[in-house]
């Protein structure tokens, strides 16, 4: 059974090379691949909140909204989340917020209102009228970040709605909306202009007519931010938002232009109100006459750091005294607003709190982190390690068997995290939380992959070596520009500028600034091997934050390379995007450079990724990125010819849906993945017609892609890793397969390793099938067909079969019309069992398949078609074929002769059961007073028999801990005890089960000599009397 792994692998690789199409379009129906599937790897760290609440007279209860992954809910005080949304929108959430009057009633706003760099966009209102398990669109779809949702507390149709609007551009569905009708209408009820929206809103508790609310000046472009403006302003409406007070210009008041503005109402006291305000004067405002005047009555800089991050402020539900402020650390003051202390949730940069209006002490706080609840006024919080809700920029891997994933976690450490583990799932003990910060591109050493770099804000870089524990400073140029724009900086440098090793040579690094560095000794120097790569335009390097507070954390540092490749198959030759939209060229390691920046393509296209195709000399495909530009389109392109000419690529892909990332297919020409806003799109025919690749992954924007090992790894902005652990079938598609009425897919090698696919889907990532993955396609079922799945030996022998009308559950399969996927464990069928059988510490699990050449045959009503496919053994091992062998042979063994004991077991068993319904045929009769001693005796015997093979007395699992096992459960154990790894049978395991086989052996003797003494007798004495007896 052992076979030549290396012959098998090559083939594949050429059968599926050999796929490659000429054909200029080619499409597939979807239904063809769609038992492919995304896995959910993690990790389970949440990523960033900025708005939650809980639910009025439910204290297990909550809801948040993350900025990338959709709206979650807790039923259980925060210990579990699950999404509520990905069946109908994803994304980013700004607003969440539950009718007091209806609980059922939950609206959602899209578009966070934390704008920030990564900031995401949104596409209006949803609604719920069953706590999340529907969801309907209500509207406001250009409005793009919602600040605030506030429901009428009587009456859940009533509404208002702060929009910030459209960041990117002016727009004129901003401001404050109102519906009367539960969103089946809006009517604009506070309007400034185009350029300003509206960022916080209040209802006074006591009174819903009373309404406060802020407009903001607020926006951004691919290069910097601006808070603050003529139009940031605080409002009040006193009939429900018909007309409005400006606040902003009552004594108190500060002076001059103002940024964000956030606003509360004491629900003990509606005469008092709170404001946070952003301005040369700012700080925390009070007024306790509803808004008349004002005081200044706090003016610490903690609390109106970076304030256009925050600036949210809460009044407490029972004491009028108690004012919460959140930014970095959130603020409580119990004096009224005039001091505070400062604490901390668990994670920090704090953006939403939703307190309890019945108990003070119960509270959920949105932050960079998720979501944590808090069930006495903070002190303690539930934690954000079980929300998949990461945000992630960059994807990539190593060489290291099983390969890792690496990744920067927006507002978190980077991670390295396996793709697969020795354990049911991936949990937090299986991944690494890396030194390298938050925006990281990150780049194991290809000769030591315990060997890290990862660039992060302002230039910095790091070598991290985990084997050690040291790090190092491996800046290009250590001079710390903190607090001030691009323009002081030697070298510019990205928010997510690129680092990575040469494919041809292990030992040399790139890092991308405005310039091309190259280093060869890990860091400690570094060579320039470009002129400024970028347009460089003035007016883009220049100290970002708006009139009133600057913010200068290397996140608008523009005018940088963004994105770079060397050619895997042509040395020195290097490809570099930058984010103001230039594509540059060389073809001899850095000496000379070309501008081949397609001229179709906007002045500042942000340049997201390049790729250089695997099987084409001279073609490269590019993703770029226009929305901080306000313009959403889509765009890939494509050369041939080193960047002589380009062709736009994206047809398929909607208009509106821009593209991050684009790559090939490294065994297949033409195939292609991007990833977009919303999800994941193939191509089959290099580019030019795009469809969905989406299968069961939720909406969530992807940041990067990665192909490795005929695997596609997705790093999501919201919603952690997640890959498809297969590509093969994508591979293989073809014209001629497409036509077909069934398809069985050639599985792909598969490794024989430790571990399984057990997990609980609210705290752990899904890990890889431990099994080989068959894909096939049914094109019509009819509800009686029969669909069978037979694993066979190479020589066409049956191990194992598998079908739909099975009625053996552990044979059994579920298939439907379109693609689907079965994952054969690599077991032969366990040994035979017994109805009330309780065996301890011995699990009915087959041996294992050695590592070799096998075949799959699938039959759909009698239509056959059989593929070839290979087990190969874990690289890390040192096994032999013959040791496999030894191995496999033992537990064939073992599990053969269990199998005879249990069978004695079931022919005893019949044989007693028909005794005794002999005995009840012959009755108290006298005259059978023979007879029945006969029987009696042939019964006690065959209960020590079957006492010696089996113990009768366990029937629950712990049992066998009061009365001791016998021989059949003995024997059993040796199939956990010597399968416990790949290793084969020790020496003593060889004598137990030698002396067990033969203990069994006699007491089937026994029993086969019992029947043979008894049997015949019995029958004898039975047909005398006229009874018919026979067995």
């Amino acid at each position: 059974m052992q076979k030549s792994i290396l012959s098998f692998s090559m083939m594949l690789v050429f059968s599926i090379l050999s796929l490659a199409q000429t054909n200029k379009s080619l499409t597939f129906d979807p239904s063809l691949y769609e038992g492919l599937r995304w896995r959910e790897l993690g990790p389970f760290r949440g990523g960033r909140s900025s708005t939650a609440t809980g639910v009025r007279g439910n204290p297990n209860l909550y809801y948040f909204g993350t900025v990338g992954g959709g709206v979650w809910r807790t039923q259980d005080a925060g210990q579990t989340w699950d999404n509520i949304s990905d069946k109908y929108f994803g994304g980013s959430i700004g607003a969440v917020a539950v009718a007091e009057s209806d609980p059922n009633v939950i609206y959602v706003g899209e578009g966070e209102q934390t704008l920030r760099n990564n900031v995401a966009s949104g596409a209006g209102l949803w609604k719920t009228t069953d706590a999340g398990a529907t969801w309907k669109s209500i509207g406001l779809q250009d409005s793009r970040h919602i600040a605030r949702i506030r429901v009428h507390p009587k009456n859940a149709d009533i509404l208002y709605v702060a929009a910030l609007g459209n960041l990117w551009k002016p727009n004129e569905m901003r401001g404050v909306f109102r519906s009367l009708d539960g969103g089946q209408t809006w009517k604009k009820i506070l309007y400034i202009n185009d350029k300003a929206g509206a960022a916080d809103l209040i209802l006074d508790p006591n009174n819903p007519r009373i309404i406060y609310a802020s407009t903001w000046n607020m926006t951004r472009n691919g290069y910097r931010m601006d808070s603050g403006g003529p139009d940031s302003k605080l409002w009040k409406s006193t009939d429900g938002g018909d007309t409005w007070e400006n606040l902003s210009d009552k004594p108190g008041m500060p002076s001059g232009i103002n940024g964000i503005i956030g606003v509360t109402v004491s629900p003990q006291n509606s005469n008092r109100i709170w404001a946070i305000i952003e301005n040369k004067e700012g700080g925390v405002y009070r007024s306790e006459d509803g808004g008349k005047t004002w005081a200044r009555i706090n003016q610490d800089r903690a609390l109106l750091q970076r304030a256009w991050y925050y600036c949210r402020i809460y009044a407490d539900s029972q004491n009028e005294d108690i004012v919460y402020v959140l930014n970095v650390s959130y603020g409580i003051s119990k004096d009224g607003g005039r001091t505070f202390t400062l604490k901390n949730a668990p994670h920090g940069d704090h953006h939403d709190l939703w307190i309890d209006p019945d108990n003070n002490r119960r509270m959920i706080m949105a932050d960079d982190g998720g979501a944590q609840v808090s069930n006495d006024g903070g002190n303690n919080w539930t934690t954000y390690h079980n929300q998949p809700t990461a945000q992630f920029y960059r994807v990539s891997t190593d060489n290291h068997f099983p390969y890792r994933i690496y990744g920067a976690q927006q507002d978190n450490t980077s991670v390295r995290i396996p793709h697969r583990s020795n354990g049911n799932a991936i949990t937090e003990k299986d991944w690494t939380a890396l030194a390298i910060g938050e925006s990281a591109h990150l780049a194991p050493d290809p000769l030591n992959s315990e060997v890290v770099y990862g660039g992060d804000y302002k230039g910095y870089m790091t070598m991290q070596n985990l084997e050690t524990g040291q790090e190092r400073s491996t800046n290009v140029y250590p001079d710390l520009p903190a607090g001030s724009g691009a323009e002081v900086m030697k070298y510019r440098f990205n928010w997510n500028y690129p680092v990575f090793f040469s494919p041809h040579n292990p030992k040399k690094l790139y890092a991308c600034s405005n310039h091309l560095h190259m280093s060869l000794n890990g860091g400690e120097s570094w060579e320039v091997i470009s002129p400024d790569l970028t347009r460089a335009d003035p007016e883009t390097i220049k100290s970002s934050g708006g009139p009133i507070t600057q913010d200068n954390t290397g996140a608008e540092y523009y005018a940088n390379i963004f994105a770079a490749a060397e050619s895997p198959y042509t040395e020195g030759e290097i490809w570099t995007g930058s984010d103001d939209g230039l594509v540059q060229l060389s073809q001899d390691g850095g000496k000379s450079w070309k501008n081949v920046t397609p001229p179709m393509s906007p002045k500042l296209n942000m340049i997201n990724a390049v790729e250089v195709s695997p099987f084409v000399k001279g073609e490269a495909y590019i993703a770029a990125t226009s929305y901080k530009f306000g313009d959403y389109t889509p765009y890939i392109y494509r050369t041939l010819d080193y960047g002589k000419t380009w062709t736009v690529t994206t047809k398929g892909i909607p208009k509106d849906e821009f593209v991050r990332v684009v790559r090939a297919d490294q065994k297949r020409k033409g195939l292609l993945y991007a990833g977009t806003e919303k999800g994941v799109w193939v191509s089959f025919d290099d580019g030019d017609n795009w469809q969905k690749l989406q299968l069961n992954l939720p909406p969530v924007p992807i940041a990067d892609l990665a192909v490795k090992n005929d695997n596609l790894i997705a790093a999501t902005h919201g919603r952690s890793f997640w890959l498809i652990d297969d590509l093969t079938p994508l591979q293989q598609l073809s014209t001629e397969m497409a036509a077909k009425e069934t398809i069985l897919y050639q599985p792909m090698p598969t490794y024989r390793m430790a571990g399984s696919s057990r997990r609980d889907p609210k705290l752990e990532g899904e890990n890889h099938p431990n099994g080989v993955m068959i894909h096939f396609f049914i094109k019509k079922l009819e509800t009686t067909a029969e669909v069978k799945i037979d694993i066979l030996e190479n020589d066409g022998e049956v191990i194992r079969s598998f079908s739909n009308k099975a009625k053996d559950r552990l044979n059994q399969i579920t298939v439907k019309a379109g693609g689907g996927r079965f994952v054969w464990d690599m077991r032969y069928p366990g040994y035979k069992t017994f109805p009330g059988m309780v065996f301890y510490g011995s699990p009915n699990l087959g041996p294992k398949a050695v590592p070799g050449k096998y075949q799959v045959r699938f039959t759909v009503n009698g239509q056959m078609q059989t593929q070839a496919f290979e087990i190969l053994k874990d690289p890390r091992l040192n096994t032999s074929p013959e040791d496999f062998q030894a191995q496999f042979e033992f537990l064939m063994k073992v599990r053969n002769k269990v199998t005879e004991a249990n069978e004695g077991i079931i022919n005893l068993r019949k044989i007693k059961e028909d005794l005794g319904y002999l005995k009840n045929k012959l009755g108290s009769d006298e005259k059978n007073k023979d007879m029945m001693d006969a029987i009696k005796k042939f019964e006690e015997e065959l209960n020590t028999i079957e006492n010696n093979i089996h113990q009768t007395k366990n029937q629950s699992v712990q049992d066998p801990l009061n009365y001791g096992i016998k021989l059949n459960n003995r024997l059993a154990h040796l199939m956990v005890e010597q399968a416990q790894g790949d290793f084969r049978p020790t020496k003593q395991g060889e004598e137990v089960r030698g002396k067990l086989s033969q203990m069994v052996d006699e007491e089937l003797s026994k029993l086969k000599n019992t029947i043979d003494g008894n049997l015949y007798k019995i029958n004898q004495m039975a047909k005398e009397k006229g009874v018919m007896f026979v067995n």
